[in-house]
């Protein structure tokens, strides 16, 4: 038996909050505690900061463990609403104060209140303050679905036996941070991160603010632009002016130059009282006793430049033991949505908000039920959430998007590579497909002239300036895409039109989805083609973007690029293309599907002739340098190799040994990318693409894993959940409710940490390296809200199940290693008990679908007869295999 708070490490504890669902105590003071500190740039983020995620669909919010709560938005450009800019008093927001005229009280986190306790749940951050005199409940929530807000909803109980007159002070900050691009190639320049930093604030320095009243009282709007620009008077008319210019911004650009309003919204009642002079507000006394408090207070709309915030006032009177809740609403105005219907819609129901956002975050999500070891959908549900909660919207696009975030995001400024979107949205092909067809859209809006699909996007729609130019973008789009159709049966989405990029003007065309990949599919075979082996072209990398970059010289990289072969990309195109071929079948596309699996079959042989005796090799680079990949092993195209179904089944055995002793073993965390570190000069060693662990790696394996021993792959799907980091490694914070997209191995000097600069640990200048690409970031300066260690367990689920979805129906072949267990997701659900198997099947279009279900000899013998929606129907068995076939949405049925 395991506990629900298996894996909780030493910063707090896992606990079901009042919602049934799994939330983080947070009981650390970060402030004291030695563990609470990691080894990053001070210029980018505080050493003692921990990062929680509050999101929707529409919005992502990282809340702090000081307190305070900054809001994404990615209309425009991807971009902080509210940065947290100490220098100049802006301290982003989420938080208040409470004064009785003599006390003041705040739901800031600053090391001396030992009474305020924080809960990081599904969908909010809760903090509880505990005094003498006052209770104070702040929860700062995301209301489930797409609109642009964030609620805060403050409790406050006298706990007196006289009366009292309270304000309350409710802060959120407006300085906007945009993730601008410019700033990181003007850092790239200088080797100097910081300078990204820099530039980026200047900026926003730059943007004049105006403010409006509206909705009697109920309502401040800050709107932002450059000095040239002169506001109506009218907030209507400044609001239309702002919409009408964000309008236009349809050419790609590194930043938004019309950033949307942002409003603050006293949904209960009208405000007493509002300030939008921060610096004045916060004065000498700071963030724990603004001056501006205990002054006469004055209501004003005044200002213009940095010092520009949005507070709000409510007054109010309580009795002995009375207690009042206030709601306020912080967010942004997209051009699409109108602000009063926003407000209308909440200021009814209040106190059921919260309460019925948890509720839905709760549905329709991947469920696995084992008994005993409640912690598995405890981590699941907690994976859906992240998963789902780091999703935005791109108004260039007009997708829906899963970025990675992380350092990628939050430093750097980008939306790439375009293969990692396509990889976190792979769970909801079980769970939510209208998702799955966002990501699907915004790659294929992304595909260029000749099939070509960029490397990544910053900005408005801008595509990266990049050196990488991988070989398996293309495949990562017909993967998800075949899966797609054949999973929810969904033929039309073939059919749909797609604008093509730049998608806005004259220069945008228009072609079908079918078209669009094959477009990609001929880009792939042959603009990249084959090489003299036989094998994939390599290009100037893979999934591994520094395979070649920073490890060869400028002579020898541009050689690489016209000859260098992937046995990686070779295996992994080969069951891509079966699934591929599977679905150009399933529509009636037969001949194009028969070229598609020559070429599949073609890989297979020149794949299979890559085996060394123990493993695969990587890569064959050119004649000079010939093959990686001999003398040691390269874990990322093993399991591809066994998904292909490239090995004999000696080899297989063989190589199963290999991961077993080399790369599996050896690590609690899940496998190792080499089984002994490269000697290169860009990154150190047992850290990243030097022998690091990957978890998206580590998913292709649990499937590969899955497919040869059952037990082998629950064992690895284990060693790759934030709960065995947490148990392996309790004193590292990331790790625990989230992570990066790598974790140091054994041969780190710090394993389970992620990349840093050794010089950020110790401040010995002699450990300053020059090494790690962008000098001055560190993986651990943004370590957390990387979306790979949510997406690939939750997708995994699948493989344990060990179900595939084919032209005609659905395969399953059991692979958790245990007597009883239930699985369910909205698409397909699958159960084992004592009396034998159910499951059901509900894809989009119904159809009468084959399903094959693959025992044991043992178990064959306990079964004649199924009951699909419930009616008893004879089994056709075969040695190894129970078959049958049924109609509807959805398809139900159970043998016992």
């Amino acid at each position: 038996m395991t506990k629900y708070d298996y894996g909780s490490g030493h910063f707090g504890k896992w606990i079901k909050d009042e919602f049934g669902l799994p939330a983080y105590l947070y009981t650390c003071d970060q402030i004291k505690d030695p563990k609470a500190v990691s080894p990053v740039n001070k210029k980018i983020t505080n050493p003692r900061e921990h990062l929680f995620l509050v999101g929707n669909d529409r919005l992502v919010s990282i809340a702090s463990n000081f307190g305070h709560v900054r809001v994404r938005q990615d209309e425009g450009s991807p971009k902080f609403l509210n940065d947290y800019y100490p220098e100049i008093q802006q301290y982003a927001g989420g938080f208040g104060y409470l004064y009785d005229g003599k006390m003041i009280l705040n739901t800031y986190y600053h090391g001396q209140k030992k009474n305020l306790e924080r809960i990081y749940g599904i969908g909010y951050f809760r903090k509880t303050l505990k005094h003498v005199n006052y209770e104070i409940d702040h929860r700062i929530f995301a209301p489930y679905g797409d609109d642009p807000l964030l609620i805060s909803k403050v409790y406050i109980k006298n706990l007196q036996d006289t009366p009292v007159d309270l304000q309350w002070y409710e802060y959120w900050g407006c300085f906007n941070y945009q993730f601008s691009f410019e700033g990181v190639m003007a850092a790239i320049k200088e080797k100097d991160i910081k300078i990204a930093q820099k530039i980026r604030r200047d900026k926003s320095n730059k943007l004049k603010n105006k403010y409006f009243l509206m909705n009697d009282g109920k309502c401040i709007v800050n709107v932002k632009h450059e000095s040239k620009l002169e506001f109506p008077k009218e907030s209507s008319e400044a609001l239309e002016l702002i919409a009408n210019n964000r309008l236009k911004q349809k050419r790609p650009g590194l930043e938004d130059r019309y950033p949307p309003p942002i409003y603050l919204i006293s949904l209960d009642e009208k405000a007493d009282g509002w300030m939008t002079d921060g610096k004045n507000f916060f004065g000498g006394g700071g963030i724990e006793t603004p001056n501006g408090i205990k002054k006469d207070f004055q209501s004003e709309l005044n200002s213009k430049g940095s010092e520009s915030s949005l507070i709000m006032i409510r007054k109010f009177r309580l009795k002995p033991g009375e207690s009042k809740t206030l709601y306020f609403a912080y967010g942004y105005l997209p051009e699409d949505i109108d602000l009063n219907q926003l407000i209308s819609k909440y200021s009814t129901n209040l106190d059921k908000l919260l309460s019925q956002s948890c509720e839905k975050w709760n549905s329709n999500r991947i469920k696995l039920e084992i008994p005993e070891i409640s912690w598995v959908d405890r981590e699941l549900t907690w994976h859906h959430y992240y998963l789902r909660g780091a999703m935005s919207y791109d108004s260039f696009f007009m997708e829906y998007i899963l970025s990675q975030g992380h350092v990628y995001q939050y430093v750097i400024g980008f939306q790439g590579a375009a293969r990692d979107p396509l990889q976190h949205v792979l769970p909801f092909l079980l769970c939510d497909s209208q998702i799955v067809k966002e990501v699907i859209r915004y790659t294929l809006k992304e595909v260029q002239e000749d099939g070509e699909i960029p490397y990544g996007i910053t900005g408005n729609g801008m595509l990266m300036p990049s050196p990488w130019k991988p070989s398996d973008l293309e495949l990562w789009l017909l993967w998800v895409a075949s899966e797609y159709i054949l999973s929810s049966r969904d033929k039309d989405f073939l059919n749909e039109e797609i604008p093509t990029y730049p998608i806005h003007g004259r220069k945008a065309g228009k072609s079908t989805v079918k078209e669009l990949l094959q477009l990609c599919y001929f880009h792939f075979t042959e603009k990249t083609g084959k090489g003299k082996h036989g094998l994939q072209r390599l290009s100037n990398g893979d999934w591994n973007d520094m395979v070649v970059l920073g490890s060869y010289t400028n002579k020898q990289q541009s050689d690489i690029r016209k000859y260098a072969e992937s046995v990686l990309n070779s295996a992994m195109a080969i069951k891509v293309f079966y699934y591929y071929a599977e679905m150009l079948q399933f529509v009636g596309e037969n001949v194009l599907a028969t070229e598609v699996l020559d070429y599949s079959n073609s890989l297979r042989k020149a794949v299979h002739n890559q085996w060394g005796g123990k493993w695969f090799k990587r890569a064959w680079l050119t004649e000079e340098i010939g093959w990686i990949g001999e003398e040691r092993m390269w874990l990322e195209p093993q399991p591809w190799a066994i998904i292909s179904n490239s090995t004999d089944e000696t080899q297989r055995k063989k190589l199963i040994n290999s991961l077993n002793e080399l790369v599996r073993n050896p690590s609690n965390i899940g496998a190792i990318l080499h089984d002994k570190p490269l000697d290169v000069k860009d990154t150190p060693v047992g850290m990243g693409t030097n022998a690091g662990i990957w978890p998206s790696i580590n998913g292709t394996l649990i499937w590969a894993l899955s497919l040869v021993d059952r037990k082998l792959a629950w064992e690895e799907w284990k060693k790759n959940t934030l709960a065995k980091h947490a148990e392996e490694y309790p004193d590292i914070w990331y790790g625990i409710w989230s992570g990066p997209d790598t974790y140091n191995s054994k041969y780190s000097k710090y394993p389970g940490q992620t990349i840093f600069d050794e010089y950020y640990k110790t401040g010995n200048l002699e450990d300053k390296s020059t090494e790690i690409e962008l000098g001055g970031m560190n993986w651990t300066d943004w370590p957390v809200l990387n979306l790979h260690p949510h997406a690939w367990p939750l997708f995994n689920t699948k493989h344990l199940i060990g179900v595939e979805f084919t032209k005609d129906g659905l395969k399953i072949t059991p692979t958790l290693p245990f007597e009883e267990y239930s699985y369910s997701t909205p698409l397909f659900g699958f159960a084992k008990s004592k009396e034998g198997y159910s499951g059901w099947y509900a894809p989009k279009k119904e159809g009468e679908w084959k399903v094959t279900l693959k025992l044991s000899k043992k178990e064959m013998s306990k079964f004649s007869s199924v009951s699909i929606n419930r009616i008893k129907e004879s089994l056709l068995i075969t040695e190894d295999k129970v078959l049958f076939t049924g109609r509807g949405t959805p398809l139900k049925w159970a043998i016992k």
